[in-house]
């Protein structure tokens, strides 16, 4: 079943603009330790010293990949999410990253979307990496989560999603009209990620693929360092444009890296190359 939820973020009164300006957070995460790294990543958002209207962490950034969620979870009304609530309003701009979520006995790998009106939205991580256990300790989401903020449509998704290609694939919504921007649902594709070095080239290799066949901006935001199971993270954070350009790469280390996406750049490329025309009809159940 899909379902989609759109939060809107309305500044100066303009609903649309040409315009939308992020900034990605590569880091380190200290192993299970969820007090340092909330003071570590609140002191890198406080630094942020440009005008941003997305803030975007890491997968898991309150404790890193971990597989201990019975000691480390927390619930909707826990502390990292008011944390998080607490610096969207400060910061007046919308943050997002997944942590460890506990609801009515089960643990999610969830993506929060926190906006500086107090408002959240959320999306629980569908594909869950079996390679490393996590389908035996957490449950998967149902549901995607495409948030718009300013006119842009943001469709996001956690990490092993990005393997997987009909997940995030484009869907018609108005199957009548002939305008591209209008006929697809969303703008950005955003992963944010516990991703390991050893599979970098995968990493990268997909969040161009993800991009070129949406013809979409597509970022990933993936993590540095070595965690507590002694596996490297090389980063490799990427925007990628909607011809597979890469506008952004940073491997090994940390970095706030800010960008203002262009609303012009999709329609244009849309318009100029219409595959999007001939994509096949399906429906996620």
């Amino acid at each position: 079943m899909v379902a989609f939820l759109y939060l809107y973020y309305i500044k100066k009164k303009q609903i649309i603009l040409s315009s939308i300006r992020l900034s990605l957070i590569q880091t380190a995460l200290f192993w299970e330790d969820k007090g340092t790294n909330l003071a570590m990543l609140g002191q890198k958002i406080r630094d942020i010293d440009v005008a941003t209207e997305i803030i975007v962490l890491p997968e898991m950034f309150t404790t890193g990949f971990t597989m201990q969620p019975a000691k480390y979870a927390e619930t909707m009304d826990g502390p990292s999410v008011d944390w998080m609530r607490r610096l969207s309003v400060e910061k007046k701009a919308i943050i997002t990253g997944s942590l460890i979520i506990e609801e009515n006995g089960n643990y999610y790998n969830r993506l929060i979307w926190m906006l500086p009106n107090g408002q959240l939205g959320y999306y629980d991580k569908r594909h869950l990496f079996a390679y490393g256990g996590e389908d035996q300790f957490y449950t998967p989401g149902h549901k995607r989560l495409i948030a718009s903020v300013k006119g842009w449509k943001i469709n996001l998704q956690i990490c092993y999603d990005l393997r997987f290609p009909v997940w995030a694939r484009q869907q018609s919504v108005t199957a009548s009209t002939t305008e591209a921007e209008n006929n697809t649902e969303y703008d950005v594709l955003l992963y944010v990620a516990n991703w390991p070095e050893k599979r970098n080239h995968a990493w990268k290799t997909l969040l161009t693929a993800r991009a070129i066949e949406n013809q979409c901006f597509t970022i990933g935001v993936n993590r540095v360092g070595v965690d507590g199971n002694n596996i490297a993270h090389s980063g490799d954070s990427m925007v990628v444009g909607p011809l597979g350009e890469i506008i952004y790469h940073r491997a090994y280390e940390e970095d706030v890296f800010h960008i203002q996406l262009q609303k012009e750049e999709i329609k244009n490329t849309r318009a100029q190359f219409p595959f999007w025309k001939d994509a096949d009809d399906f429906k996620l159940l």
